[in-house]
């Protein structure tokens, strides 16, 4: 593995075969598109495979340690609803150390060996925690497993903010800024593909100890950190970045004098800013409506309806492949009507959904026509709101400072998130309420949310008035945008 100086970009463009992304902007605000890397086409091609290889093997990791297998291994245990909610806060809460591990891993010289140390560390205690679920799960007292698996998931969680920003930073560096919406559009797809045909044979792996799923889970759980060590395997195969070099390249009196000046009038610029705030009150409350029932519908399948973990990792797997068959559709969508209106409109949809939940039970019609349904609706307009909700972010934050107006979005959406998990948490332990009353309250709150963003303002974007016409000649016809 070579350390290489920004430089140029490659002359020729790569024929590599891959779906556009539908928004690389996302990692525009990482680096600068003029800073890229000046490596063969042959290094190229293997920085992108390793780093494909790299994904695939990771998401087995995540899929392992967190969702469905997780929650079920907490019901196992017998963890409370408030107790589910805190675990679903932790990964939001530590959002806000994100800031500070970009700003220590700005100021290492190797991206590759600072992503190693803090990925490799959090690998190792889910490894560890793995065998003390298999060496114990016949002696341990399921209370004391319960408090190894919250050590666990917040080391883990705190030391992934901590490299979250530098894997970003290391991929921007080392993708051509060409190939980027190619290249991440085909690896995203690759991701979802592997977490469609995993997810499933883990929660069968799991089912398949029947009367001992907490062994069956370690065993997966073992399996997943094995991928995960493969995944930080394949990484020495790529080209690594020194953060220092780009410092170099940026240090002048001008641009001194430009930080300092956007550092100094940073708090009064958001604050005038009324058009970002009236964002942040939406996407706040969204998020806290959002995050007050999904931690819950697994909860719901697997304790409420008593089913096998095998049979929700099956509806799990739906919602992914939705959303892989519907993202490019979305993101050609957002291209000619905007950002906000699909916002508006998809999330009406998505308001209401929870309140489709309550007419579910452990009855044949639901357990194999409703629920299914439900889950491939989830994953279609969850997809688009995910995707939008990026999106128009970087439509509204200003040019000088769009990263720093991109982190206090992701600060907030954080904290809120992890409010509404906590809350939902308690509201399902209070005597007299049920799951369906966090859902049935959950829909009421994300239709109120959507309110502030009806005030929003997005340069590009049709009105919602002109897109009604638009449903009736949507049949390949181009859309005309008024601005």
């Amino acid at each position: 593995m070579t350390m290489l100086e920004p430089l140029a970009e490659l002359n020729e463009p790569l024929s590599l075969q891959a779906p556009e992304i539908v928004d690389p902007k996302i990692f525009q605000l990482v680096l600068s598109p003029k800073t890229v890397l000046k490596i063969s086409k042959q290094e190229v091609r293997s920085t992108l495979k390793a780093s494909t290889v790299d994904g695939v093997f990771a998401t087995v990791f995540e899929s392992a340690t967190g969702g469905v297998l997780l929650s079920n291994f907490l019901l196992q245990l017998g963890a409370s609803s408030v107790e589910i909610g805190i675990f679903s806060a932790i990964p939001m809460v530590v959002n806000l150390l994100q800031p500070l591990g970009a700003y220590i891993a700005d100021r290492t010289t190797s991206r590759h060996w600072y992503n190693l140390g803090i990925f490799g560390v959090s690998r190792l205690l889910w490894l560890m925690f793995a065998v003390a679920i298999v060496w114990g799960s016949q002696h341990a007292d399921p209370h004391q497993l319960l408090q190894w698996t919250l050590v666990t998931v917040v080391a883990a969680s705190v030391l992934g903010a901590f490299a979250n920003s530098n894997w970003f930073s290391w991929m921007a560096a080392v993708v051509p800024h060409r190939l980027r919406g190619r290249y991440f559009g085909f690896r995203n797809s690759a991701l979802s593909l592997i977490t469609l045909l995993g997810v499933p044979l883990m929660g069968w792996g799991v089912s398949a100890w029947g009367a001992d799923p907490i062994f069956g889970y370690g065993i997966v759980l073992l399996v997943g950190v094995l991928a995960g060590m493969i995944s930080l395997t394949c990484q020495f195969f790529m080209v690594d970045v020194n953060p220092q070099l780009y410092k170099k390249e940026a240090q002048s009196d001008r641009l001194t004098e430009k930080k300092a000046k956007q550092i100094t009038n940073f708090v009064p610029s958001v604050l005038k800013d009324s058009n970002f705030l009236m964002f942040i009150l939406y996407f706040s409350v969204w998020t806290f409506a959002v995050n007050l029932s999904a931690p819950f519908f697994n909860i719901y399948l697997l304790k409420e309806l008593s089913l096998d973990v095998s049979l929700v990792t099956i509806y799990t797997s739906l919602s992914s492949g939705a959303n892989l068959l519907l993202l490019m559709f979305w993101g050609k969508l957002a291209d000619r009507w905007g950002n906000r209106p699909l916002l508006i409109v998809v999330g009406l949809v998505v308001a209401i959904t929870p309140l489709l939940w309550l007419g579910t039970g452990n009855y044949p019609f639901a357990l194999w026509v409703w629920l299914p349904l439900l889950h491939l609706l989830g994953g279609t307009t969850l997809g688009a709101i995910g995707l939008c909700t990026n999106n128009i972010q970087m439509e509204i934050a200003p040019i000088e400072q769009p990263s720093t107006y991109f982190a206090i979005a992701a600060a907030v959406s954080g904290v809120a998130g992890a409010l509404g998990t906590t809350a939902g948490g308690f509201l399902a332990e209070v005597p007299g309420l049920s799951l369906g009353a966090v859902f049935a309250l959950s829909a009421a709150v994300r239709l109120i949310a959507l309110l502030p963003l009806i005030l929003v303002r997005e340069p590009r974007s049709l009105s919602l008035r002109s897109i009604v016409p638009t449903f009736k000649r949507f049949n390949g016809q181009r859309l005309i945008v008024n601005i």
